[in-house]
């Protein structure tokens, strides 16, 4: 049996921003240079060679020119006089070789005067012959050279003769190497000038990006993105422009947006506000901002850089969740205050209970004790017992001493039953309009002493119906159908909002309400509201 050796896995390390700033520059740069230097080089050896052409033929037809060459053509005893001028002329101008030859191509000249009263060896001769100026590159008895032939014309303008000159290859190529250098020298020059500008190119890159490599920026805006979506508060950002940069998941669901990618529509409501906190450099503070019916609570502030407004960042939540939250701890309050209350009195209860015994007036202990347990039944061990939800029982528990507070009693029905939900919004729902409708109760008993209301909740298959009843003066008929306007009170100014808020969460639900009353008898308030229930009454 072999041993398997387990397979590492090594994470290649990114490669740094100054290392791959001057790779990518440098690259290019040489790049560029290279096929500059190659272009200019081909360039500066054609000028070259055209150059050393331009100037053989300059010289050529200015030997051809000569009246000594022309006599020495046309006179056989004047045709020695050719050699010191051709030499002359070799000398002067650092040549290979200056030959004239007659019609026959018979050299009448040549540094190697051996070779005088030869024929001209090279075929390059014939279209000098025929009277055509010619240049090409040969090798004769002396060495390769580029070498130039132009006709030799007596005064009638009659062909009598080349002329012939010579430059070595040799000092071609010189030439062309000197003008190399001067290429060569504007490449080093150029390269320097890059590695200077890209060093200065990495380290403003460097300072900009504050010394960040590009893999941990790339590593902190994934975390970035991460963060801002995972956030249950709407983030929407702005530049200076007023155009969107960025905008998280929630926000989306919050203001009922299109998909990612869309365009951010204009009636969306925090632009405005930060557009004016981009513009005026001010934050704003919990703004309450309504929208699609929904009120969130916004907080926008600037965004500066370097003492400068560039842009407007604004957080927002559903306030309805957050009222969700307070009303929940304010039932939880009101249980334990209750629960509290309630101990108090369990003390005091001791108290005359320790006080009896010592009093031997076992009687009136039995008595006392019966009635203190039933007592306990009816108040908290009743609640307990039929309604399972502890933010509803303590909100219940908070009002019914509300009620023995003003002198008026709020019993639950017997035959109440509302088991718990998981469901908050829902139990918010509940508490908000049973919280207006018994307030409503207390305030339209507040001249009636021992006033009673009643309160029956049951549940059954998914809803969760409540009645809720006083024997209060009732209400007119004529202002029966407008009791649920907005705005609409018998009690004065700045009411009438909260049986309009009861009805439009509940409606929001699914749920409804209706109402009966009767003058000077009784008002009798029906409520109906979806239910998650989570587990049965026992």
């Amino acid at each position: 049996m072999s041993d398997v050796q387990p397979l590492v896995m090594t994470r290649k390390r990114p490669m740094k921003l100054n290392t791959l700033v001057t790779l990518m520059v440098s690259s290019v740069i040489g790049s560029v240079l290279l096929v500059i230097f190659a272009l200019y080089f081909m360039q500066i050896t054609k000028a070259t060679r055209d150059g050393v052409k331009d100037t053989a033929l300059a010289i050529a037809r200015t030997l051809a020119d000569s009246p000594d060459v022309k006599r020495g053509l046309l006179l056989s005893a004047e045709k020695s006089q050719i050699q010191p001028v051709a030499e002359a002329i070799t000398r002067r101008n650092d040549l290979l070789f200056a030959v004239v030859t007659n019609m026959q191509g018979v050299r009448y000249s040549h540094p190697d005067t051996r070779l005088i009263g030869h024929h001209f060896i090279g075929e390059d001769l014939k279209p000098a012959l025929a009277g055509n100026e010619n240049v090409s590159v040969n090798h004769g008895v002396l060495a390769e050279a580029l070498r130039v032939f132009t006709p030799v014309y007596d005064d009638q303008h009659r062909q009598i003769g080349v002329v012939a000159i010579g430059i070595s290859l040799k000092k071609v190529d010189e030439e062309i190497s000197r003008s190399r250098w001067g290429v060569i020298w504007t490449v080093l020059f150029s390269a320097l000038m890059g590695t200077l500008g890209t060093w200065g190119l990495v380290h403003l890159l460097k300072r900009i990006l504050f010394g960040l490599e590009p893999y941990e920026i790339s590593a902190l805006f994934e975390q970035r993105q991460a963060m801002l979506q995972s956030l249950k508060e709407g983030v929407i950002a702005i530049d200076s422009q007023g155009r969107v940069t960025m905008i998280n998941h929630t926000a989306r669901q919050i203001l009922l947006l299109p998909t990612q990618g869309a365009d951010m529509p204009r009636h969306v409501p925090m632009l405005a506000s930060l557009r004016r906190v981009s513009q005026t450099g001010k934050a704003l503070q919990d703004q309450e901002i309504d929208s699609n019916g929904r009120l969130l609570l916004c907080n926008t502030f600037p965004v500066r850089s370097q003492n400068a407004v560039i842009g407007a960042i604004s957080t927002f939540r559903d306030k309805t969740e957050i009222r969700e939250l307070m009303q929940r701890m304010d039932g939880m309050v009101s249980y334990v205050d209750a629960l509290r209350t309630h101990s108090h009195e369990f003390m005091n209860k001791l108290h005359v209970i320790l006080g009896l015994l010592h009093m031997k007036r076992y009687d009136k202990l039995e008595e006392y004790i019966i009635q203190t347990a039933q007592n306990y039944q009816t108040d908290i061990g009743a609640i307990q017992n039929k309604i399972k939800s502890p933010v509803i029982a303590g909100f219940l528990l908070g009002k019914m001493n509300r009620a023995k507070e003003a002198g008026i009693s709020l019993t639950l029905a017997e035959e109440c039953q509302v088991p718990d939900t998981p469901n908050t919004e829902h139990v918010t729902v509940l508490i908000t309009v049973l919280g207006n409708l018994i307030e409503n109760a207390l305030d339209a008993m507040s001249d009636q002493p021992e006033g009673e209301i009643g309160l029956l909740m049951h549940y059954q298959n998914g809803w969760l119906s409540c009645e809720i009843s006083d024997d209060g003066p009732g209400i007119d008929p004529s202002r029966l159908a407008h009791i649920f306007t907005k705005g609409f009170s018998t009690k004065g100014e700045n009411r009438g909002v909260g049986l309009f808020l009861a009805r439009q969460q509940l409606e929001k639900l699914g749920g409804e309400i209706a109402v009966e009353s009767e003058l000077g008898v009784f008002t009798q308030f029906f409520v109906q509201i979806p239910w998650d229930s989570e587990r049965k009454i026992a």
